[in-house]
């Protein structure tokens, strides 16, 4: 794995940082105990109310996020995965990308495919209107999603290179009281900028029908010398007050400075977590259980015949693989340990997470569904409402299951060529991550039973192959598709 340094700068995880100090706090707090003293009780709540809703406005301030960089330095490939992973993860986030509201400008010619670097010259004065109109454009809409309480957190992908386009952004943002964190993507390895330009850009809408690849390419990094023209990098010295993260050469180091708030401090993590290196994921419930033929919820009962059947066949299938240092996650669950416990013939190593066991159906643990329904109508019926968010009583929800695998997904992205062994639920949080699935459909995601999921990422996507093994046949067959539905909450076999 690739070595990281981080320079914390002026780091300030507080809350407080863009409001009252500490010792103001402890000075309100003192007023207000001495002109409540001799009151009502009921002025008391009432003046406790407003303070408790003040600061609950303060730490619920929406977010803005500022790209920064010059081009083919994974801008747009941050954005999007941040943007997959705080929408997961139950923030409600949006990217507005400026080179697509500046494709969508019909006053100039060039601006339609951007096939032209003559276009993002400073000296172009005609372009640059264009170019400024779109940015206005699309922080207008921006403003609009973040007033509108349907988002929390938006993203702006554009260059952002000048300190004068920075300032006006941050004075956006402090007129309408959102909080703002500019990302800068600093590279100077050769090797990641040719292979961003040659895999992302050549089939960017600006040239693709437009120039055949070698002449998307050189126009491309013209494109690139006229933004460093006029490239100005977050500094200290100048904009130092405000709140950054440099990311060197696509996470060999950062640079951080200013953090404010909890959205930061996450974004902060997960963008230390990530990497571009090539590496497969591979998912795969455990063998049938004893439950599983039965129909009951959860339990922990050991494999059938035929479950025991397909861990044989997942070894023989990873010895064919030949997989270069793969590593086993497994649920602590009985089934999945009997599942996994044959892999360890080919794996570099084969580690056990309680993350990985099933959603706890509480009191519904071991029914089956008519069990359920008979049982507990009112539970049943709130479910079929809205299932992801439907907790069991003394038991979890979707929602729950999704907090508890952000471990997981952080180590999944640092991580090389993986085998996951768990269940249905936790399979489908997980990839609706990898997939971008929204979240009311995650409960509904179908993972049948015997299938291994290969799962490969790439920069703006990833692909899928799924391979069934039929236990009666002895034999596997492979098929590339996406992500499919259940058609209802019963069409799907019960959580095991």
């Amino acid at each position: 794995s690739l070595h990281r340094s981080i320079n914390l700068i002026g780091a300030n995880m507080n809350e407080s940082q863009s409001g009252t100090s500490m010792e103001e706090a402890l000075t309100k707090r003192k007023v207000t105990h001495t002109l409540t003293s001799g009151y009502s009780g009921n002025f008391f709540l009432i003046f406790l109310v407003i303070i408790v809703t003040i600061a609950s406005d303060h730490v619920r301030v929406p977010n803005v996020i500022v790209m920064v960089g010059l081009p083919a330095r994974g801008k747009t490939y941050i954005s999007k995965k941040l943007c997959r992973y705080l929408n997961w993860a139950g923030i409600k986030t949006r990217v507005f990308n400026v080179g697509e509201y500046r494709r969508k400008e019909e006053t100039a010619s060039d601006a339609i495919h951007g096939a032209n670097a003559n276009f993002f010259s400073a000296n172009n004065e005609d372009a640059l209107r264009v170019r400024e109109e779109s940015a206005r454009r699309a922080m207008q809409d921006l403003c609009d999603y973040l007033d509108s309480s349907n988002g929390t957190v938006a993203i702006l992908d554009a260059t952002n290179t000048t300190k004068k386009r920075r300032k006006m952004v941050v004075e956006f943002c402090q007129e309408r009281r959102f909080r703002c964190f500019f990302i800068e993507s600093v590279c100077d390895d050769p090797n990641i900028i040719n292979a961003n330009v040659t895999d992302v850009k050549v089939n960017s809408p600006d040239y693709k029908g437009v120039m055949s690849a070698e002449q998307a390419k050189d126009d491309f990094m013209k494109r690139i010398d006229n933004y460093k023209k006029q490239y100005e990098p977050l500094d200290m010295e100048n904009e130092g007050d405000i709140s950054f993260i440099k990311v060197l050469n696509a996470g060999r180091s950062f640079y951080v400075n200013q953090v404010n708030g909890h959205a930061q401090s996450r974004v902060i993590y997960y963008l230390m977590n990530i990497h571009l290196l090539p590496r497969v994921i591979y998912f795969s419930r455990h063998g049938e259980s004893e439950y599983n033929r039965m129909g009951r919820m959860g339990g922990d009962s050991p494999l059938t015949p035929e479950g025991d059947e397909y861990a044989r066949a997942l070894v023989h299938f990873f010895k064919g693989e030949r997989v270069q240092d793969l590593r086993v996650w497994c649920s602590q669950k009985i089934r999945a340990v009997q599942t996994a416990k044959g892999l360890k013939q080919v794996a570099a190593h084969v580690e056990y997470w309680k993350a990985l066991d099933e959603l706890d159906a509480g009191i519904c643990e071991g029914l089956t569904y008519d069990d359920i329904a008979n049982r507990y109508p009112k539970q049943t019926e709130d479910r079929m409402k809205d299932k992801y968010h439907y907790r069991f009583p003394s038991g979890e929800s979707y929602e729950d299951v999704v907090a508890r695998l952000e471990p997981v997904i952080m180590e999944l992205e640092r991580q090389g060529n993986v085998l996951v062994v768990s269940h249905q639920a936790v399979l489908r949080c997980i990839l609706a991550y990898f997939t971008d699935r929204p979240l009311d459909e995650v409960p509904y995601i179908d993972v049948p039973l015997h299938t291994l999921i290969k799962l490969v990422p790439r920069a703006y996507s990833c692909h899928l192959i799924f391979y069934t093994y039929y236990v009666t046949r002895g034999i596997w067959t492979a098929s590339e598709a996406p992500l499919t539905l259940s058609q209802s909450p019963t069409s799907s076999s019960p959580i095991n």
